[in-house]
């Protein structure tokens, strides 16, 4: 995986959310029935749940959506065109009746938000959509969240820690980068740059939206500039992958310095919500399930995923190595996990009251505001975690 061959963003604003109504390639790997010879063991979705559970992801395969492979890891069908692949839903190594359809996004999708995508494809029954996204787009594709795979989001600012040896987090950045007249490079429509500015912690001097996903620019800066990324990713590609560059850097996460979106949460469109209640008090114990067995044991799933990239051959890389430091940094990080209780895969609910403050008036400020009315409780559920599952 390498963010430097094909760009990632993290939020865009409406405008650009409006302009990138690209026509979708993605489809459906397989309108198969669930498979006939296979047992249906102790969690039976068969009943409640569409034949297909399809889920749209927010970018290529990559372990970040490890949880999804770990359910068809040993068992699937590839459709490279439509960048997607189809397997026997398992929980803990059963059948649960029904498939699972895991759909490629980002470049897949012509570079939609998923919001968008979801209510172009009535297939879809859930896909992943960030927080910041829900609030911003609640008037126009609303999304409830049910479970989110990561506690915190690996949205972060990296930096040459030789050019910048007293820099520790995002409260140091904007005078060190005023000093050096360096700039902090990021993907235009970040709505968490607004959210900084407005906190005084960066400004138009220091910020440069002209951020395209590759690494030219922070190499031909030599350590001078910052630049926006994923803590478990681009550390390990630019001292590793990126030959030009070849050496560490350091980062500081933008959850710290108090943007703290659940990052990529898997929701159904609100008007669902109902009509999938019955599957999803069967099905989110089982993706808290999977997410837990894959952080104990990646290594299927990351086949998969390796597989995946390679087949689908949409310009994104993604090696072994960047695989394994993302797992173990995803873990080391607190990136997943049970958050500040006892349970994996729950919303906070001060901590998403917090975000939908600070959020709602930076969408505001950019002339897409919230839904008129909405609460956070319009946003996301607790009613379906099991709390007994946890790290």
């Amino acid at each position: 995986m390498q963010r430097s061959t094909l760009l990632r963003g993290t939020a865009v604003t409406g405008a650009v959310a409006i302009a990138l109504t690209l026509t979708s390639c993605a489809g459906s790997a397989a309108e198969s029935a669930p498979a006939a010879d296979l047992q249906i063991g102790s969690v039976d979705l068969s009943a409640d749940c569409p034949s297909t559970v399809v889920i749209q992801t927010d970018w290529n395969p990559e372990a970040e959506h490890g949880h999804l492979y770990e359910m068809i890891k040993d068992d699937y069908t590839i459709d490279a065109n439509t960048k997607a692949v189809t397997g026997p839903l398992m929980s803990d190594g059963e059948y649960t009746g029904v498939n699972l359809e895991i759909r490629a996004g980002g470049p897949a999708i012509g570079f939609q938000t998923v919001s968008a995508q979801m209510y172009q494809d009535d297939k879809i029954t859930l896909g992943y959509v960030s927080t910041d996204e829900a609030i911003q787009l609640s008037g126009t594709t609303p999304t409830k969240a049910v479970f989110a795979p990561l506690d915190i989001s690996p949205t972060m600012v990296m930096w040459d820690p030789a050019t910048y040896p007293n820099v520790k987090t995002v409260d140091d950045v904007k005078s060190a980068l005023a000093a050096t007249g360096g700039v902090w490079r990021y993907f235009d429509g970040s709505a968490y740059i607004e959210y900084l500015k407005s906190a005084g912690l960066a400004d138009s001097a220091i910020l440069d939206g002209s951020y395209d996903g590759t690494p030219s620019n922070f190499v031909a800066a030599g350590g001078k500039d910052m630049q926006q990324g994923f803590a478990s990713a681009e550390p390990y590609v630019y001292q590793n992958e990126v030959s030009a560059w070849g050496k560490p850097v350091d980062f500081a996460l933008i959850h710290d310095a108090g943007w703290q979106t659940y990052q990529s949460s898997v929701s159904v469109k609100a008007g669902d919500f109902d009509k999938l209640s019955p599957c999803l008090e069967k099905l989110v114990p089982v993706l808290q399930k999977a997410g837990v067995a894959y952080y104990k044991d990646p290594s299927a799933a990351n086949d998969l995923i390796l597989k995946l990239v390679d087949e689908y051959a949409t310009g994104w890389t993604y090696t072994q190595g960047v695989a394994d430091y993302s797992v173990k940094t995803q873990v080391d990080l607190g990136l997943v996990g049970n958050g500040p209780d006892s349970t994996y895969g729950n919303f906070d609910e001060s901590r998403f009251d917090d975000f939908f403050t600070k959020a709602s008036k930076v969408y505001t400020d950019l002339g897409t505001p919230p839904a008129s009315g909405y609460t956070p409780a319009d946003l996301y559920t607790n009613q379906f975690i099991d709390t007994s599952i946890s790290f």
